[in-house]
């Protein structure tokens, strides 16, 4: 007769198939998201003809509307941090040497991965529809309105640094940078809302979907190298 020990106790297998379930459904749901982001692109191009939907129209008119100097600035700021040498390529080498700096390998392979994939989805589906800018755009932009590449990488960079640091400050943070990234698209006419809309989709669900199969190796990463002293003081999520 088997002890209570021995049928009480998880076999390995066991614990490895229920952390493997455990991401499997993050997984699936950020292949779905990424479906049906490209299904928004699809509709629009071919049922709509590649015109604005009708929210995109009104939206835009409010926003060109109410356009001054003191907004003026601020979405220029983030046109320049979200795309360009700066924010294609500085900014992201500067953050995996950062990951490294602190021995946060994983990270930097996790946070490289989800940028490049999602900044090669973007440039894809932009090719395949090749959707119109507004007429009202105030900066240069390249071909292919749809979706918004600067939107979509600043909430690849949110997922991916909420899922690294797991605290509630640096969502907010996040959440925010990415609505303000996605509100200054529009208010320089570059995108359309659902350009940005999907955009935003695209880019939190390649984060998700390359966060699956790495969340045991930055889990391990995580308490093997503890947060760095100047983060200690500040407020973590509570359990």
């Amino acid at each position: 007769m088997m002890s209570p020990s021995r049928v009480t106790a998880p076999e390995p297998e066991t614990e490895g198939e229920a952390k493997r379930i455990s991401r499997r459904w993050p997984l699936i749901s950020g292949i779905v998201a990424v479906v049906l982001v490209a299904a928004l692109g699809g509709i629009i191009a071919f049922r709509q003809a590649n015109l604005p939907l009708e929210l995109d129209t009104e939206w835009m008119g409010e926003l060109v509307e109410h356009r001054s100097d003191f907004w003026l600035a601020p979405a220029l700021v983030f046109n320049n941090v979200g795309g360009g040498l700066f924010g294609a390529l500085i900014l992201p080498l500067l953050i995996v040497a950062a990951f490294c700096l602190f021995r946060r390998f994983q990270a930097a392979i996790y946070f490289a991965v989800a940028s490049i994939i999602s900044a090669g989805i973007v440039q894809l589906l932009k090719n395949v529809f090749e959707r119109p800018r507004p007429e009202d755009i105030l900066v240069t932009a390249d071909i292919g309105s749809f979706p918004s590449g600067h939107t979509a990488n600043a909430a690849t960079m949110a997922v991916v640094f909420g899922f690294i640091f797991r605290r509630l400050w640096v969502w907010i943070v996040g959440i925010g940078y990415t609505v303000l990234m996605l509100l200054s698209r529009n208010y320089l006419g570059a995108h359309w809302l659902s350009d940005t809309v999907g955009g935003l989709i695209l880019g939190a669900a390649v984060a998700v979907i390359v966060w699956a199969p790495l969340a045991h190796r930055l889990y391990l990463e995580r308490r093997a190298h503890p947060r760095p002293v100047f983060l200690r003081a500040l407020p973590t999520r509570s359990r």
